[in-house]
């Protein structure tokens, strides 16, 4: 517990400074996030990131991430980012022929799918960032990070009946009604020293909507993970696993952040 409350007070001093001076070195941080997300996934299904596959899979995440308001470095291009996405899926798919399907179909379809779930996420991440709502952003970082912690202590303390086992035995439906509760708690204090143009009954359901989509993001990760017997997508953050670790709940939140045109 100790390395992990210190991990976690270290990556959020670096973390959320830069995330508020946005701009460039929020753009790479975010580029950085995303690769090594990327990596993981790749090291879970024992694919090598150093090839071919590898980089043009990157190159795909870089892509989709790319910001629209640098929109005019893609138009020195004759192709638009969709077409040059679309070019990369067909160079997978060759790459199936020219290695005698020792590289499969399905490898390129694991590819593909975690590009889009890495890169959906972190996209819509720079994109709130960039459109001005730090303090939503701030909010959901916050609303998940008080979801987790309350998961975790409430579950602990009350969790009785597990809430899906076969996915992940530690947690519970206490923990999953705790987490709720905690970040409610937390978008209270946004709603009374912040000034989010959304009135607090609305921001108490969309915060309800979020914690409980926060909760199946780390679900997911957590199917990952026990389909390909690993215990961490990675071992980047001691005491925390991996980028993926960190960030499965915000891959989910970030998204709707923009479905409930909240800015």
């Amino acid at each position: 517990m100790k390395q992990r409350v210190i991990t976690g007070v270290v990556a959020a001093a670096l973390f959320l400074p830069i995330v508020y001076a946005g701009g460039f070195p929020f753009i790479l941080l975010t580029y950085v996030l995303a690769t090594v997300g990327l990596y993981e996934l790749f090291k879970m299904r024992k694919l090598s990131i150093y090839s071919i596959p590898g980089i043009l899979s990157i190159l795909m995440l870089w892509l989709l991430l790319f910001p629209p308001q640098y929109g005019k470095i893609i138009a020195t291009f004759p192709y638009s980012k969709t077409e040059l996405g679309i070019a990369i899926v067909l160079l997978l798919l060759t790459y199936t022929v020219i290695t005698k399907n020792l590289f499969t179909f399905e490898d390129v379809s694991f590819l593909i799918l975690s590009v889009l779930y890495v890169g959906i996420g972190f996209y819509f991440f720079i994109e709130t960032r960039q459109a001005g709502g730090l303090v939503y952003l701030f909010y959901s970082v916050f609303v998940i990070w008080a979801t987790d912690s309350g998961a975790y202590f409430i579950g602990k303390a009350y969790g009785k009946k597990k809430l899906w086992p076969d996915i992940s035995p530690n947690k519970t439906v206490g923990g999953f009604i705790g987490g709720i509760f905690s970040a409610l708690v937390v978008a209270l204090l946004f709603s009374l020293f912040t000034d989010m143009n959304v009135s607090v009954l609305s921001l108490m359901g969309i915060t309800i909507v979020l914690s409980v989509f926060g909760q199946i993001g780390d679900l997911v990760e957590s199917a990952l993970k026990r389909h390909f017997a690993v215990k961490d997508s990675g071992t980047i953050l001691p005491g925390h696993g991996g980028i993926l670790d960190r960030f499965d709940s915000l891959l989910f939140v970030w998204p709707l952040l923009h479905f409930f045109h909240l800015f």
